[in-house]
């Protein structure tokens, strides 16, 4: 068994898509139209052939109470793994990216949490060697 597809709730698809896409550095897989949405899937630019992200609209009832609680525990949707945090950190503030939690040592990682844009928090992490 391996994880095929996960996914973080949007509140915008298509300004999901251009913040994933752009700033993160994602790809587009799928974006097949559905209705008034998209099935929208995205993948690591690493391993285009790896696990999809599904930017999933956050339409339904409890998505939004769900988000909102998880936001302000400070509690990400997602976490990224990334080479070195502290890079990861720089080139996204540069790009205007706000970080809610700044590069913290946490035993054997290393992690930083920022706002997606889209209604989320996001955790990037690193793995100490």
């Amino acid at each position: 068994m391996r994880i095929y597809i996960t996914s973080v709730f949007v509140s915008d698809q298509n300004k999901a898509k251009d913040f994933y896409t752009k700033v993160l550095g994602f790809k587009v897989k799928n974006d097949v139209p559905v209705g008034e949405f998209s099935w929208l899937t995205l993948v690591s630019s690493e391993d285009e052939n790896g696990t999809e992200l599904l930017l999933e609209p956050a339409a339904h009832r409890a998505v939004g109470p769900y988000r909102e609680a998880l936001k302000a525990d400070g509690i990400p949707a997602a976490s990224f793994a990334v080479d070195d945090v502290q890079a990861e950190y720089e080139r996204l503030t540069g790009l205007g990216v706000k970080f809610t939690q700044d590069p913290t040592d946490a035993g054997p990682v290393t992690v930083a949490t920022f706002d997606d844009t889209c209604g989320n928090l996001i955790q990037i992490s690193s793995y100490q060697r």
